[in-house]
């Protein structure tokens, strides 16, 4: 593989890094050519909700080999939810197809409906499918059930609301101290790297990852997500971006694949670490777009 060697665009990758007071990581490549763009490529990274590609891809080729049923109907179990969004925030007892299970743990990133999902088809199918694809600096260690126990075993808590609490209270007091939880740290927690999952993109992009029907569906799920400040926050309408956005505390994150209106399509995956781990940080989710969108640029062009 011929790896672009462009300084300049790489420079610039680093320096919107630095501006927006994050360590960042990405890797950006032409799906259906060998030019690409690395910073940090390589390096560990905690992927967040960034791990229910994996799960969603996996899912898909269960269904296309027969072994579950998209239509099947599964209740969310009141254990899966954590009073966020989609079904981890409904007060009454709900089911759904596995098929709309999925749309919801892509389009919102519902948690309940991620372990929902993930119990179904197992924690090691999915483990196991990423060792196939070659992905094998990307390992989950559980589903949202297991990364929040994580957390609130480490700060001490039994409930959302206290974790806030507490979390509040170190971004207050010893911010640093929140980095050092263990879904912070990837050796501790799910990980990968930038270059495993833009890869794993590529491959569904190119029907390579699962059966062609496996990977359609992939594309068509992600293709709806509704959150549109990081990775879309780059391009303008003429753009196709479809991605799964991560967060956890101090991670900001964004995998997808962006598609022009004249044609060419580059999977990218954009991590960033702050170490002051504010609940809310417009300058990192901006900056997500903004480099993929310097990285893309370069991807576009004609001169190699």
């Amino acid at each position: 593989m011929t790896t672009t060697r462009s300084d300049t665009v790489e420079a610039r990758i680093r320096t919107a890094f630095d501006e927006a007071g994050v360590e960042g990581f990405l890797f950006a490549r032409d799906i259906d050519g060998e030019r690409t763009i690395a910073v940090a490529a390589d390096e560990p990274v905690c992927l967040a909700s960034v791990f229910k590609i994996p799960v969603a891809l996996a899912y898909a080729r269960e269904a296309a080999a027969g072994r579950l049923e998209r239509t099947e109907r599964h209740e969310v179990d009141p254990k899966y939810r954590d009073g966020g969004i989609g079904t981890s925030g409904c007060a009454d007892p709900v089911g759904m197809s596995l098929r709309d299970l999925v749309h919801m743990m892509m389009t919102m990133s519902d948690n309940a409906a991620t372990d929902v999902v993930l119990d179904r088809v197992g924690l090691d199918t999915v483990n196991a499918m990423l060792a196939e694809l070659g992905r094998r600096r990307t390992h989950l260690v559980g589903g949202c059930l297991e990364l929040t126990g994580s957390l609130f075993a480490d700060l001490g808590v039994t409930t959302e609301i206290e974790a806030h609490a507490r979390m509040a209270a170190l971004i207050a007091q010893e911010p640093e101290k929140l980095m050092e939880l263990a879904v912070c740290v990837p050796r501790r927690t799910t990980r990968g790297t930038a270059r495993d999952i833009a890869e794993l993109l590529a491959l569904v992009w190119r029907d390579e990852a699962g059966p062609a029907e496996a990977c359609a569906e992939v594309r068509a799920v992600m293709s709806q997500q509704i959150w549109p400040h990081r990775l879309s926050s780059g391009f303008d309408d003429g753009f196709r971006v479809a991605g799964k956005t991560g967060t956890l505390p101090g991670w900001r994150n964004e995998a997808g694949v962006v598609e022009a209106p004249g044609g060419g399509r580059w999977a990218v995956a954009v991590f960033t670490r702050s170490d002051i781990p504010d609940f809310r940080n417009p300058r990192a989710d901006r900056v997500i777009g903004q480099v993929a969108a310097l990285a893309v640029d370069e991807l576009r062009s004609t001169t190699v």
